[in-house]
């Protein structure tokens, strides 16, 4: 396994990574209707955007393939809720056939320090991620959101 930042050229590759564990994971949460528009190519569209301004996620490559993905940065307000910590998990996306490979973890300590202050918003209907982040030391801190742009899909907060 190697990781690295990703580059403009890496578009692709992130956004079928992004969407492949999108399907995977929430393929039978989200309505049918959102699928309709949440297509690979406009994921590819949206990265290529992302890594064009500045978006520096840190890919996991194995063999060459990325098969993983994650991103931090400054903590932000969302839907109108405070952060309560300066550093903020925005994604950690593995493909299936590499979880339990330690490829999540390398990722996430790759893009938040173990063991620092940090935030993170995961489904609620996500047992998998929120099981991951338990044993990272992050503990539910009871915010609650809905985000109405993806179909109603409930978060809630984690922090460290």
């Amino acid at each position: 396994m190697n990781l690295r930042t990703a580059t403009l050229s890496d578009a692709a590759a992130v956004a079928r990574v992004h969407h492949t564990t999108w399907v995977t994971t929430y393929g039978n949460i989200l309505p049918p209707e959102f699928w309709a528009t949440a297509t690979l190519e406009r994921r590819t569209t949206t990265w290529e955007r992302w890594l064009a301004n500045g978006a520096a996620p840190v890919v996991a490559e194995v063999s060459g393939e990325v098969v993983g993905i994650a991103m931090s940065g400054d903590a932000v307000e969302q839907d109108d809720v405070l952060p309560v910590r300066g550093r903020q998990l925005y994604l950690l996306y593995v493909l299936e056939a590499y979880h339990g490979t330690g490829i999540g973890q390398a990722l996430l300590d790759a893009v938040v320090a173990p063991g620092s202050g940090a935030q993170l918003w995961v489904a609620e209907d996500n047992p998998r991620a929120r099981r991951f982040y338990e044993r990272n030391g992050f503990v539910m801190e009871g915010t609650r959101i809905v985000d109405t742009t993806t179909a109603d899909l409930a978060e809630v907060r984690m922090v460290r």
